[in-house]
């Protein structure tokens, strides 16, 4: 199975939202099948074959998430942050102020699902893998 360290170094690789695709290939490759990311605290869930779990560390200090989701500047924030016009923190800085609480990616489906405080789907998106 994989370890955080693996994905840690997968994740390095990363600079901007434009290099999802490829992280989403190498992280399949250590047998991710999916991942739950809290924008609060950044801590991530991630599940392989067999009911194998592993969840990396948080920030110390959370974000305050929205109470009021606000859809559309989410949107327009993602699609910035897929275009590399944001860093990774800009982009969950971004998600806290519009009310997003997390997101779950699912590798088979190639989706990622975004979730607001109370619990609610309020977009999904079809990852380019």
């Amino acid at each position: 199975m994989f370890t955080i360290q693996q994905i840690k170094e997968a994740h390095s690789k990363v600079k901007n939202g434009a290099d999802f695709p490829k992280y989403m290939q190498d992280i399949i490759a250590l047998g991710v099948i999916s991942f739950e990311t809290f924008v609060f605290d950044n801590h991530t869930n991630y599940c392989g074959k067999d009911n194998f779990k592993v969840s990396s560390e948080g920030f110390s200090e959370g974000l305050s998430i929205a109470d009021e989701t606000n859809i559309e500047r989410f949107k327009a924030d993602l699609k910035a942050h897929q275009q590399g016009k944001t860093d990774y923190k800009t982009f969950l800085l971004d998600c806290a102020k519009s009310g997003v609480e997390k997101w779950i990616v699912i590798m088979d489906k190639k989706t990622c699902a975004y979730y607001n405080n109370a619990g609610n789907e309020i977009f999904v998106e079809t990852i380019p893998i």
